[in-house]
């Protein structure tokens, strides 16, 4: 097959092209602007553009597909040009759904966590040499590409984004994936420029939740109000597991979960014996641990027992940008996360605060997305940082002024987050130098953005506080 991506520069699109590449396919694609990663990854791949620009003489009747990414325009040149030849336009996830309608769908929604239960199953597989195709939004260690598509792989575990289709394609990208599995992990108001109202937001869960294939299964966050309400409204031809905390104890910055074994006799296969357990993680905080326990629960109606489980979840070490650790010594240990909506404010401070509970918590967050920098939006951060010792906010009006927001004013941010000692900065080099003028004995710091505090390294920050 010939397949041509418009906007193969997106983060999941070069990932999609390089699976593509690599089951045999033959791909191009265009885009205006390629960054790191994407470009030298391509590049390896041979699949990097000659040159940066839409080329609508590039579309001829000879492609098989067009692949449409949500960072072209609807009157795109090339998109325009495929439309004019009649071929097979999709967006990026009809073209997944297409790859695996023949598979059994896992597919995992919510607000928060869905790339950490992603990772976690697909570790867990992986462990046991499960074999699976797969999309998920960040880079695993021990896996090559974000998106693997095969013949022979029987599941597809899927991140289900609520984030529109593509241009010309409203639709949450999450309703086109008619799971047999469906996992929602949490609900809370996001994407503000396209769902205007929280009833509307929640209302795509519902219509997801009764998406799930007759006789599949619904696994949900009990411990979420939301959640629980749109599980115990969906239709009754398909089963629903809810979950909620494990127990667990948090010992010299260890966490473990407690887990009573099931332990058989086989010489007498009708004794089953229960033992005690404690199963210590490289993970920590109480979202991580209901993710796990979702995650456990996927793996269970993929036929994976709750030790195998265990015995493969001890080793997961978490998702790219997701209480990722950047540096650590005897005194401190700096984490960046990929946090920025107030849910995952609160779950990510809390979870650092709760494993570090003798080390002062400095938390570093950027306003970067549409909702986050919108004024009628803000008030929803009331508290989201509270559980940090020391609370900052960095926002830049450059972002404002690129997303044709109306500007804000460091006083609406600091009623809105609601804390009067907040720090707030619009110049990154400022914040670099307050950060840097701290004195780091016996603190941790946490940086949480979906963007780079407008180019500020972190890599570079973490050795200039912790050198050597």
């Amino acid at each position: 097959m010939r397949v041509h991506f418009i906007a193969i520069g997106g983060s999941a699109m070069h990932n999609l092209a390089i699976a593509m590449c690599k089951k045999g396919y033959t791909v191009t694609g265009s885009d205006d602007e390629i960054f790191e990663p994407a470009r030298s990854r391509l590049a390896s791949y041979h699949l990097l553009p000659e040159a940066e620009g839409w080329f609508s003489e590039k579309l001829n009747p000879q492609f098989d597909a067009v692949i449409l990414g949500m960072h072209a325009r609807a009157d795109n040149s090339e998109l325009l040009r495929a439309q004019e030849l009649g071929l097979k336009i999709f967006s990026y996830p009809e073209f997944l759904y297409e790859q695996s309608k023949n598979k059994k769908r896992i597919v995992i929604g919510g607000s928060h966590g869905k790339t950490t239960i992603t990772a976690m199953i697909l570790h867990v597989l992986n462990y046991h040499h499960v074999d699976t195709d797969y999309m998920v939004g960040a880079q695993l260690e021990g896996f090559d590409v974000m998106v693997k598509l095969s013949e022979d792989a029987k599941y597809m575990v899927i991140e289900g984004d609520e984030y529109l289709t593509s241009p010309i394609d409203r639709r949450p990208k999450f309703h086109v994936y008619k799971p047999d599995i469906a996992l929602i992990s949490g609900i809370a108001w996001d994407h503000k420029n396209v769902f205007p109202t929280f009833d509307n937001y929640v209302e795509q869960f519902r219509i997801f939740a009764n998406l799930i294939s007759p006789g599949g299964t619904l696994i949900y966050c009990a411990d979420d109000p939301e959640v629980k309400l749109v599980a115990e409204d969906c239709r009754n031809n398909i089963k629903k597991i809810p979950y909620l905390l494990p127990d667990y104890t948090v010992k010299d910055g260890i966490t473990s979960i407690n887990y009573e074994l099931r332990i058989t006799n086989y010489e007498q296969l009708s004794t089953i014996n229960h033992q005690p357990s404690t199963i210590p993680l490289q993970i920590f905080g109480r979202h991580n641990l209901l993710n796990l326990n979702g995650a456990r629960l996927v793996c269970n109606e993929l036929g994976i027992t709750d030790e195998m489980f265990f015995q493969a979840i001890s080793s997961f070490k978490g998702a790219s940008k997701r209480l990722e650790l950047i540096a650590k010594n005897k005194s401190t240990a700096i984490f960046k996360d990929f946090a920025h909506s107030p849910s995952k404010l609160k779950a990510t401070t809390r979870a650092v605060k709760e494993q570090f509970t003798d080390k002062t918590l400095v938390a570093c967050m950027e306003l970067h997305t549409f909702s986050s920098l919108s004024s009628d939006f803000l008030p929803q951060y009331d508290g989201a940082m509270n559980d940090a010792d020391v609370a900052i906010v960095y926002f830049s009006p450059h972002a404002l002024a690129l997303k044709k927001l109306p500007s804000l004013t460091i006083e609406q941010v600091k009623q809105a987050f609601n804390r009067k000692d907040l720090q707030i900065f619009t110049d990154s080099s400022a914040l670099k130098d307050y950060l840097l003028a701290m004195d780091w004995t016996n603190k941790n710091l946490l940086m949480m953005s979906s963007g780079n505090f407008d180019g500020l390294d972190l890599a570079e920050l973490s050795r200039e506080i912790i050198p050597g």
